[in-house]
Order: C-alpha cells, then sequence, then structure tokens
C-alpha cells in the first residue's frame, strides 16, 4: 500500500455518500507498499479501506481482484469484501482513478512471525487454494518466469548500481530456472504476494488476508515458494527450519502436496526469490523520491536466494521429502 494520489475532502465525502456509508468523519493515506494509494477511512458506517488503483495496474484486472475477495469469503475464508454503490457497481472513480471501497479487517500484521503464525499461515493459504476452485474469471501471472525476463531487460546493468555483480547473478539465475523451473504441477488461483504485511493475526490466530491485488493463476505450491521466502527468514537471513516446517504442516493438514511439488520446491524458492529481486531491484531504481512509500532492499532477496541455490530438498525446508 502507499499514496501516490492526493485525495481533496469534497471529492471523498461525494464519494463515500454514493456508497451509503454516512458522512466522511476522518482520513489518512497508508505509507506501506508500492502498487497503489490507499486511505484507512472512518465514516458514519463504519472503518473502510479505499484504493486508487495507479497506472501500473491494468483496469481489465480490477472485476478478476474484487471478484475474487467476494467469491473468497462467500466460501469462507476471511478477507476484506469489496463494497458497492447504490448502484450495485463494485468500482467507481475518484481523482481521476478508478476507485473502491473494501472492508476494514480487523488484526495486525506480524513484525516478527513465530512458528505457531507460520502453522496459522499454511492452514489458510492451503484453505484460500481450496476455496479458490470454481472462480469463474482467470488472471495469467505477469510475474512469473516470462516477466521475471521482461524486468531484468528494463534493470539491465543499473542492476549493478544496487550491488556490484547483481546484473550477472540475475542473468545467471534465470539461466537456471529457464531450464529448471517447473511447469506442469497443479494448478489454482494463488495470492502471490502472501507476506506477513498481508496476513492479520489477533494474537496468534490469524483473523484474515488481505491484498489481493498480485493474485493469478498459477502452480499452488508457487504459493508456498513465495510465502518460505516472505515468513522463514530472519533478520539475519538464515533460514529458519522450525517455521518452515510449521508452514508445510499446517498446509499439508488441509491440502497435502503431492510428490511433484515436494520435488519441485527448491526450484520454485529459487523463483520467487527471483521474483520479489527483480521487482525490488526496478522500484529501487524507478520510485519517485517524493512519493510517500518505503522502498524494499533488493539485496534481501540475494541473501535468500543463496540459501535456495544449496537447498537440495524440500527436506531443507523442514518438510518430508515424500508424501
Amino acid at each position: 500500500m502507499a499514496v501516490y494520489t492526493e485525495v481533496s475532502d469534497d471529492d471523498l465525502a461525494r464519494f463515500i455518500a454514493s456508497y451509503g456509508l454516512g458522512a466522511l468523519l476522518s482520513y489518512k493515506g497508508i505509507a506501506e507498499g508500492v502498487e497503489n494509494t490507499n486511505y484507512l477511512v472512518h465514516a458514519t458506517a463504519g472503518t473502510f479501506i479505499l484504493t486508487l488503483y495507479e497506472r501500473r495496474v491494468d483496469p481489465k484486472d480490477l472485476p478478476f481482484f474484487l471478484g475474487l475477495m467476494e467469491h473468497l469469503q462467500a466460501r469462507g475464508v476471511s478477507c476484506p469484501l469489496p463494497v458497492r454503490d447504490g448502484n450495485g457497481r463494485i468500482l467507481g472513480e475518484l481523482a481521476g482513478r478508478h476507485a473502491a471501497i473494501i472492508t476494514f479487517l480487523e488484526g495486525v500484521w506480524p513484525r516478527k512471525p513465530n512458528a505457531e503464525q507460520c502453522l496459522e499461515l499454511g492452514r489458510a493459504l492451503a484453505r484460500m487454494h481450496i476455496a479458490g476452485e470454481g472462480f469463474a474469471l482467470t488472471r495469467a501471472n505477469a510475474l512469473s518466469l516470462d516477466g521475471w525476463h521482461q524486468l531484468f531487460d528494463k534493470v539491465g546493468t543499473s542492476a549493478d548500481d544496487i550491488l556490484p555483480g547483481l546484473h550477472r547473478t540475475i542473468a545467471n539465475e534465470l539461466a537456471f530456472l529457464d531450464r529448471a523451473f517447473p511447469r506442469d504441477l497443479p494448478q489454482g488461483v494463488i495470492h502471490a504476494d502472501l507476506f506477513p504485511d498481508n496476513v492479520f493475526f489477533i494474537g496468534d490466530k490469524l483473523s484474515g488476508l488481505i491484498d489481493f491485488y498480485f493474485a493469478c493463476n498459477d502452480m499452488l505450491a508457487y504459493d508456498i515458494a513465495v510465502c518460505i521466502n516472505a515468513w522463514c527468514f530472519e533478520s539475519d537471513y538464515a533460514f529458519n527450519v522450525t517455521k518452515g516446517r510449521a508452514l508445510f504442516k499446517g498446509y499439508n493438514e488441509v491440502r497435502p502436496l503431492s510428490a511433484g511439488e515436494r520435488a519441485a520446491m527448491p526450484a520454485l524458492a529459487r523463483g520467487a526469490a527471483m521474483r520479489f529481486l527483480l521487482t525490488r531491484s526496478y522500484d529501487w531504481l524507478n520510485t519517485p523520491k517524493d512519493a510517500l512509500v518505503a522502498r524494499k532492499d533488493p539485496f534481501d532477496y540475494v541473501r535468500r536466494l543463496r540459501f535456495h541455490q544449496n537447498a537440495t530438498s524440500i527436506a531443507d525446508y523442514g518438510c518430508e521429502a515424500a508424501p
């Protein structure tokens, strides 16, 4: 989440009124994230999130993102629900941007996830994968292997301005992934960005999942690889096998991984690390200096990648190699 587009009091008050949410009481920008402009909005009807979709978001994808949240919540997944306006529309326009009002989800995201929270995450992720079955819309993953090559072309040799030798590191890793990245594992709807700041807890009990704006159709096990990278490394970049074991335990309780998914996990983890290394590198080089948004350090994912390059099986992540 971030703030790129300013909204006036009067325009926001009129927008809120069209949704039947009563009077605007207060609002403030949310600075976390990098993709869209977000405000926390307090109205007489309650607390909501206003999202303005910035130019990096393809408007054709918005029915998928918003419809998916409705689909998942109807099937028991705790996530925000888009609010429909007085005419039943899920999407509006504000300050020259497509905009949506989303219900507010109670809870806080864990700054230092523990093993119990990783267990809860695994269960919730598997439930989400199962609940996504039957969703009528589809969206290809624009940030898979082909997309990584496109990002690398945009970053180019400027990668070495971030870290000397980074250009060669990425080139070598992409060459490996071209050969080794799996393509035939079970598919479905994935979140694709389930970092700790997109998972809310009340204590150690998971209260819900948020921010579905990278969701797409892809290999289900790739979603786990994203979570391995995001949840199971410590501040010194050491892999915490206890957290990994808990994550896989929770997932397998709900949706047991196949032998093929288990065998592919090291390559999937390398691919997930590459995805975030590339997007963070691109944003590091291109985020406007005056944007109310925190840039994220690409070097974090160089260090994760080094661990994955030495992993030989899913057992290195705390899960049994065979079902």
